[in-house]
Order: C-alpha cells, then sequence, then structure tokens
C-alpha cells in the first residue's frame, strides 16, 4: 500500500467515534418547568393608566436632571462594583468553556528522538498525532455544558441588577446632597431670623419690658438653630462622598454644581402588571438561570451512575522506515463500590435544586413587596409632601404675627417662641417629606427593574458575543 494512503487510514475511527456521539442522545435531566409562582392581577390603589406597561429606558432622564443624566452615565462607565460585575461574566464563560470541552475529543502532539551506541549507532524519530474521547452516551458532558451556560446567564443578569441598583443609588444620593444643602440653609436662615429676635428681646430687656429669662430662653433657641448647621453639613459631606464612590471618583474635591433641590418634576412610573417582573427583574431572572443550572446537575450526577465508553486513538510516522505506526483502544468503566460518593453527589445536586427553587419563589414574592410598597410610599408621601407645604405655609404667617404681635405687647415671649421653633420644624420637615417623596420615585423605577429595556439589549448583545465562539457555536448543535 501506497505510504501517501496510510494518513487517511488512521483516522477513520476519529469520524467513527464522532458517530458514535451523535448516536449518543440519552439525556438523563429532569424535565424543566416554569416554578409556579403567586401574582395578583393588578397592584393595589393604582389607576389604569398607571396600570399600563412599564417604559424602561434610561427613566432617570424622567427627574429633567442635566447633572444627574451625567453623574448616571459616569457612574455607569467608572463604578468598581459594575466593572467587577463585568469581570465576573468573563469568568464565568471561561469556566462555561471549560465544561464544554468535555464535549469534544481531545487531541496531542508527540515527538521523540533517540539515539543508542550500543554496538552501532541508532537513532530513532516517530511524530504521533493521539485523540481520546469519551462519548456521552448518557448526556453528562452535555448536562455539565448546558449547566455551566446557565450560570454564564446568571452572571449576566447580576451585572444587570448591579446596574440598576448602581442607577437608583446615585439618584438617591445626588437628591439626598441637594435636600441637606437646604437644610443647612434652612438653619442659617432660621438662626439669622432668631439672633434678630434675640436684639429684640435685649432690647426691650434693657427698657424693662422683658426678663433676663426671656433672653436666656432666646439664646438658647439661636444657639440650638446653630447647634444643627454642623450635624447637617457632616451628613451632607458623608452623602457626597458615596456620590463620588458610586460614580467612581475620589471624594476629595468632588463637588456638584447644583446647589439645591428646588422645585423638581417628581415622576410616577407606568407599572404594569405583576407578572411582567418576571421579564423586568434581572434578580429574578437570574434567579430561575440559577435553578435551571441546578436541573442539569441533577443529570450530571444520574449519569455518573451508568458505564462510560471512551476511545483512545494514536497515530503517526516512524522515520526508521517501518511507516506508520498506529493504536486503537477503547474502553467501558463502569462504578461498582464508591462508598455512598455517588450517592450523596446526587443527594446534594437535588437538594440544591430544591434550595434554588425556594430561593426563587422568594425573590419573586420579595419584588411583588418592593413594587407594591414603593407604590404606597409614592402616593402617601405624594399626599404627606401637599399637607406639609400647607403647614409651612401656615407656620411663617403665625410666627410672623407673633413677631409684630409681641413688638406691640400684645402676646408674651413663649407665644413668640413657640411659633419660631414651629416654623423651622414645619419647613425642615417638608424638606424631608421631599426628599423621601423623590427617593421613593426612584424606589418604584428600580422595583420595576430599572432600565430593563436598555440593560436587557446589552446583555442580549453579551450573550451573542458569548455564543459567537466556536466551542459554544459548536455545542449548538441539534441532538440526535
Amino acid at each position: 500500500m501506497p505510504d501517501a494512503a496510510r494518513p487517511k487510514r488512521l483516522f477513520l475511527p476519529l469520524p467513527l467515534a464522532l458517530g458514535l456521539s451523535l448516536l449518543a442522545g440519552c439525556s438523563l435531566v429532569p424535565q424543566y418547568q416554569a416554578p409556579a409562582v403567586p401574582a395578583a392581577a393588578s397592584w393595589d390603589s393604582v389607576s389604569a393608566q398607571q396600570g399600563s406597561a412599564a417604559a424602561g429606558g434610561a427613566w432617570w432622564r424622567e427627574f429633567s436632571d442635566s447633572e444627574l443624566d451625567a453623574l448616571v452615565q459616569r457612574g455607569l462607565q467608572s463604578n468598581n462594583n459594575l466593572a467587577a460585575a463585568m469581570a465576573r461574566i468573563d469568568q464565568a464563560r471561561g469556566n462555561a468553556e471549560v465544561a464544554a470541552s468535555g464535549l469534544f475529543p481531545q487531541l496531542s502532539l508527540d515527538g521523540t528522538y533517540q539515539r543508542q551506541d550500543n554496538y552501532s549507532t541508532t537513532a530513532k524519530r516517530s511524530v504521533a498525532l493521539g485523540a481520546s474521547y469519551e462519548i456521552d452516551f448518557w448526556g453528562a458532558h452535555r448536562a455539565a455544558a448546558d449547566s455551566a451556560d446557565q450560570l454564564t446567564q446568571a452572571s449576566l443578569l447580576d451585572a444587570q441588577t448591579v446596574r440598576m441598583t448602581l442607577t437608583a443609588s446615585i439618584a438617591d444620593s445626588y437628591f439626598q446632597v441637594l435636600s441637606l444643602q437646604d437644610r443647612i440653609r434652612l438653619a442659617q436662615t432660621i438662626a439669622d431670623d432668631a439672633r434678630q429676635v434675640l436684639q429684640l428681646v435685649q432690647v426691650q430687656a434693657s427698657l424693662g419690658s422683658a426678663s433676663d429669662l426671656e433672653v436666656a430662653q432666646q439664646r438658647n433657641a439661636l444657639r440650638t438653630f446653630e447647634a444643627a448647621v454642623p450635624t447637617l453639613r457632616q451628613q451632607r459631606d458623608q452623602a457626597l462622598y458615596q456620590l463620588a464612590v458610586l460614580v467612581g471618583a475620589a471624594p476629595q474635591g468632588f463637588s456638584l454644581q447644583r446647589q439645591q433641590l428646588g422645585e423638581m418634576a417628581v415622576p410616577f412610573p407606568s407599572v404594569g402588571v405583576p407578572l411582567d417582573l418576571l421579564a423586568q427583574r434581572p434578580d429574578i431572572q437570574a434567579a430561575e438561570a440559577r435553578l435551571k443550572s441546578a436541573n442539569f446537575d441533577v443529570g450530571v450526577a444520574r449519569a455518573a451512575f451508568l458505564p462510560n465508553v471512551s476511545i483512545n486513538l494514536l497515530g503517526g510516522v516512524d522515520t526508521l522506515g517501518s511507516g506508520a505506526i498506529w493504536s486503537v483502544l477503547g474502553s467501558i468503566a463502569q462504578p461498582l463500590f464508591t462508598g455512598g460518593q455517588l450517592e450523596g453527589q446526587l443527594d446534594t445536586s437535588k437538594a440544591h435544586s430544591r434550595e434554588l427553587l425556594a430561593n426563587y419563589r422568594e425573590q419573586w414574592i420579595e419584588a411583588l413587596q418592593d413594587v407594591q410598597t414603593q407604590i404606597s410610599a409614592r402616593q402617601q408621601l405624594q399626599q404627606s409632601y401637599g399637607l406639609n407645604q400647607a403647614a409651612v405655609q401656615a407656620a411663617r404667617e403665625a410666627s410672623q404675627l407673633a413677631q409684630v404681635r409681641y413688638r406691640l405687647g400684645s402676646i408674651d415671649f413663649q407665644t413668640l417662641l413657640i411659633a419660631e421653633r414651629t416654623q423651622y420644624q414645619a419647613e425642615d420637615a417638608l424638606l424631608q417629606v421631599q426628599l423621601q417623596h423623590l427617593q421613593s420615585s426612584v424606589g418604584l423605577f428600580r422595583a420595576l427593574g430599572g432600565d430593563f429595556r436598555q440593560a436587557g439589549a446589552a446583555v442580549a448583545q453579551a450573550s451573542s458575543v458569548a455564543t459567537s465562539t466556536p466551542s459554544d457555536s459548536a455545542r449548538q448543535e441539534p441532538r440526535p
């Protein structure tokens, strides 16, 4: 036989092995069924317009604040926690490639050179190509690869959850900084007013129309208002430094252009229906991806009880003239006694699947609670904000009238002091409710899934990149 024909003869068993793998279509993976979850037809206390489909997308733009838009974009580009989540996606992809390697033959190239000098000098040279392949009769390798694919998808969704939380945290911190700056200015303004009243009381005390006790009481009120300023500044600085970390900046020298919260729009997003959360909340989708992965792991544990069939091929050339060298070795291994190892692994995989099922249902219920809580907060705080505005207006009028009547001597100092403190408390409470009102809107956007449409498109794009690698593309071949 000519030498040129020998290499073809050597590698005939490799296509045969691949053909046998196609016949190995048996799978021991349990049939996956989407878990049943409790859900109502609609949210409580939501109008028909508010119940329309949630829009998704860049929700922070609904507040119409260009600095907030810039901060969110900076955070999406520079936040370290988000960068770490993206790195975990690459780790999961690498693990998926390792898990998929069992679906393909393992090839190796070996070369030897030997020189002996017994009674005559002898040189031997050989080159051999080896291949080994374990036929996936029971679908263990396929199940392991599918399990790793689901974990990769879970990592993608985890990154989307980090993104969802990050954007909401940036908005919350931004509004908190501005609200605290407003409260600082309020405390300083009230302190200035109290200082003027103190001067008035001191003049009246010098004239004998006011007592030293009244002077001391007003001085105490002034110092109380002044003492609130350092505490509020410390809270403002803490929120500002936290905002700097969220956007990936050093706290030193970090500042905002906007200096007050003022009158800001408070959007109320459409909330859709409860079942929409299954497609919008990335944390729920990630929990289901892990549940699917655990389901595939059960199939891997079941297959470990059954025989393994492997084929080892070797083909090469000996340069001494003896021509080709080759060998074919097939083996079958059946576990007989493993001391409970296989049974324990199967029990562990089943228990892990049950654990993740419970986690998935808990995640779903908590998501329903999250949205319903934010809906209630948004509605109640809107009413509270209106009532506090009325209270502030009344407190301002009462304080102004009290100062006029005190100068005329028609009311005592205690009435003036009460009016003064009531005004400060009412205005400070209004600023706090305004912040809570804004943050409840942010919380509702977050609870609905954040920018789930844009982030979902990014995840889909990342998934398509992941599945375009050679190993993953080969894994998409249909099973017989």
